[in-house]
């Protein structure tokens, strides 16, 4: 595949990151998406595996999620700002600390949010509590399982498989 397609199938995969942050948008689909347009140009057996292995793993996640209540994003307080500091925290964290730095991460972004907007540890600390009863832990499962398969696309294509 050459450089244009492949930052087109990186581009899909990031708007589907970011999806998964915004209600409505299938983040989850995109991802999946984008790494079937590029394991159907790629043709070989390591693309065809991770596209089966992602599958599963994010019908899994879609499964999880619809287990998990119902999402109450405004009840719960919840901004785009909030939104855009967790999906940057969830993404740094699993740069930084691979795979499980996603969950510190994204947390880390709501509380700083939080205390940006509050002020005081104790309210952003009781506000990221609630949020993440809210919706803090289906967006988490999604956005996770997101970042795993974008991460493990990103390493087949670094290693040029």
């Amino acid at each position: 595949m050459e450089l244009p397609q492949l930052l087109l199938v990186g581009l899909v995969l990031l708007l589907g990151v970011v999806g998964v942050m915004i209600p409505g948008v299938p983040g989850t689909w995109l991802v999946w998406a984008g790494l079937m347009w590029w394991a159907l140009h790629e043709q070989s057996t390591p693309a065809w595996t991770l596209l089966v292995a992602a599958t599963a793993l994010l019908l899994v996640v879609q499964v999880v999620t619809w287990l998990l209540p119902p999402r109450r994003l405004r009840g719960a307080g919840v901004t785009t700002r909030m939104a855009v500091y967790a999906g940057a925290g969830a993404a740094l964290g699993f740069v930084l600390v691979p795979v499980v730095g996603a969950v510190p991460g994204f947390v880390g972004g709501v509380y700083l949010c939080e205390r940006l907007r509050l002020g005081t540890h104790g309210e952003a600390r009781a506000s990221v509590r609630a949020v993440m009863r809210a919706v803090g832990t289906s967006v988490l499962v999604e956005l996770f399982g997101c970042l795993l398969v974008v991460g493990a696309w990103l390493g087949m294509v670094v290693a040029g498989t």
